[in-house]
């Protein structure tokens, strides 16, 4: 009975927070009810017993994509408030509600006729997880049985890098992206980025090792590495490189080059595409985990970040 009340209160806190989300006229705000909502949200996947979706979300969902919403709020404080007619007209709004509405009977039509038991490829999965020498069934599936939509969601997130960088004018083309941070020593955030970025980056490593047998695995641990990056940043303890740093093109390409490689290695080795053989899977996974997640640590952080701001010296 505890545990109902219990998830009866986050359903009501989760809907409360998301509907303020909308409807609130301040951006500031609605980023912060923004970031409310995704943590709640890790609970719901906590109570489903979902510790890797938990993760992702807190991580991704909220923390990372909740620093991009907070930039660019800040950014638009700054040009100025839009002008009235700006503002989206009555008609529009009835009819982006009555959009969203119906997509949300849409969904829950969908979940309601789902047969019973509803269809599931999860005992398939476990009874062939041992083929891939992991013992987390997520990290199993990402990287073995669904390794081309991982890879896609890599690339994915290098094109959306290059589209931020592109938004620089061709002046600064190439310079340092986001605004110069200048240390100061006496302020809390240089405290607090020199007593935390240690920890978070040994945090971060461990939750990427230990993904191949508990929750965890590379899109977590290259967030906390990235969340580290961009703490050191903004607290001006270093700054953000060039982009047009060959050491950073290489760290950036280097995590899907490696998957795309080993994969192809796969035709040869066990006669498709991003196959592995028994013998060797857990090591080829490994050899593409490890450079997959500093590549997305770079892009993550070089995504808040911005465009190119500052040009080089010369």
């Amino acid at each position: 009975m505890d545990h109902l009340v219990f998830d009866i209160v986050l359903a009501a806190l989760i809907v409360g927070v998301a509907a303020w989300t909308n409807v609130a006229r301040d951006t500031l705000a609605a980023v912060i009810a923004f970031v409310a909502c995704g943590l709640l949200l890790a609970l719901v996947w906590v109570r489903l017993v979902a510790p890797d979706v938990a993760l992702t979300e807190a991580a991704l969902g909220s923390g990372l994509t909740g620093g991009l919403l907070l930039g660019a709020s800040l950014r638009v404080r700054r040009t100025g408030t839009p002008a009235a007619a700006e503002q989206p007209s009555t008609s529009l709004r009835v009819a982006a509600a009555g959009m969203c509405i119906a997509v949300t009977a849409g969904l829950a039509g969908i979940v309601l006729l789902l047969p019973e038991p509803a269809p599931t490829l999860a005992a398939s999965a476990l009874a062939n997880m041992a083929a891939t020498g992991l013992g987390n069934p997520v990290t199993a599936v990402l990287m073995a049985y669904r390794a081309i939509d991982t890879l896609l969601e890599v690339v994915v997130l290098l094109f959306a890098l290059l589209g931020v960088w592109s938004l620089a004018p061709d002046r600064v083309w190439g310079g340092f992206p986001g605004p110069r941070h200048r240390p100061d020593p006496d302020k809390p955030l240089a405290f607090v980025a020199q007593l935390l970025v240690p920890v978070g980056i040994l945090v971060g490593i461990h939750i990427f090792w230990i993904g191949s047998v508990a929750p965890g695995g590379e899109f977590q641990g290259a967030t906390i590495l990235a969340a580290m990056w961009i703490l050191t940043m903004l607290a001006g303890l270093v700054g953000a490189p060039a982009v047009s740093r060959r050491w950073l093109r290489f760290l950036l390409v280097g995590g899907p080059a490696v998957f795309v490689a080993i994969g192809l290695v796969g035709f040869a080795a066990a006669g498709a595409f991003l196959a592995y053989p028994k013998d060797y899977a857990k090591l080829m996974i490994l050899s593409i985990e490890v450079p997959l997640t500093l590549s997305i640590a770079g892009m993550l952080a070089l995504l808040v970040a911005g465009p190119p701001e500052r040009t080089l010296q010369r």
